[in-house]
């Protein structure tokens, strides 16, 4: 299973017991969604490694505690702190309506209501306070807030996202 197949699902934060019990802080709005889950891809120096669970329940609101198969000891425990968890893409749940996941987006063709066809997302920035669409226009970068208030209409059948940004946002990338 390659990274680019999976999705981040959270960190291994710290043993809960020292039977080998893990506390994992799930990056999710939605925690119970994996609550019973079978396996999760752990990355072990940047190879995603299956592990078994034998148990699983969510511990205060976006904690998940863990025992994995043959993880019986606080040393094993010890071990896998500060570990990524993965899972398959197709394991996320359908999205539907103006929302969606950064990664289905990429490729989709941004409209903006007053200036037409902007271009094609290439990719979002998401290390800034604000997410960003980042957009190809011809070889020029222009950058779109993902903001609630801008996005108008996510199209899946046609791979386009229809938004209606403050006039002159996007002339201000193509200005000279």
């Amino acid at each position: 299973m390659k990274k680019e197949d999976c999705f981040y699902l959270g960190k291994i934060v710290s043993k809960y017991s020292f039977k080998g019990e893990l506390l994992a802080k799930l990056d999710t709005d939605e925690p119970d969604l994996y609550d019973n889950l079978d396996a999760v891809f752990l990355d072990l120096r940047g190879n995603l490694v299956p592990f078994f669970i034998e148990t699983s329940q969510l511990h205060k609101s976006d904690l998940l505690r863990i025992k994995f198969e043959d993880v019986d000891n606080e040393a094993d425990a010890d071990a896998l702190i500060k570990t990524e968890l993965y899972l398959p893409l197709e394991m996320l749940p359908k999205l539907e309506g103006d929302k969606f996941y950064f990664h289905e987006v990429i490729g989709f063709k941004i409209k903006d209501l007053n200036f037409g066809e902007v271009g094609i997302i290439k990719g979002i920035n998401d290390s800034t306070a604000q997410a960003l669409f980042e957009v190809d226009r011809n070889g020029i970068e222009i950058l779109i807030p993902m903001n609630d208030e801008f996005i108008t209409k996510v199209d899946r059948a046609n791979h386009t996202i229809e938004v209606n940004t403050p006039e002159g946002l996007i002339d201000l990338y193509l200005e000279d």
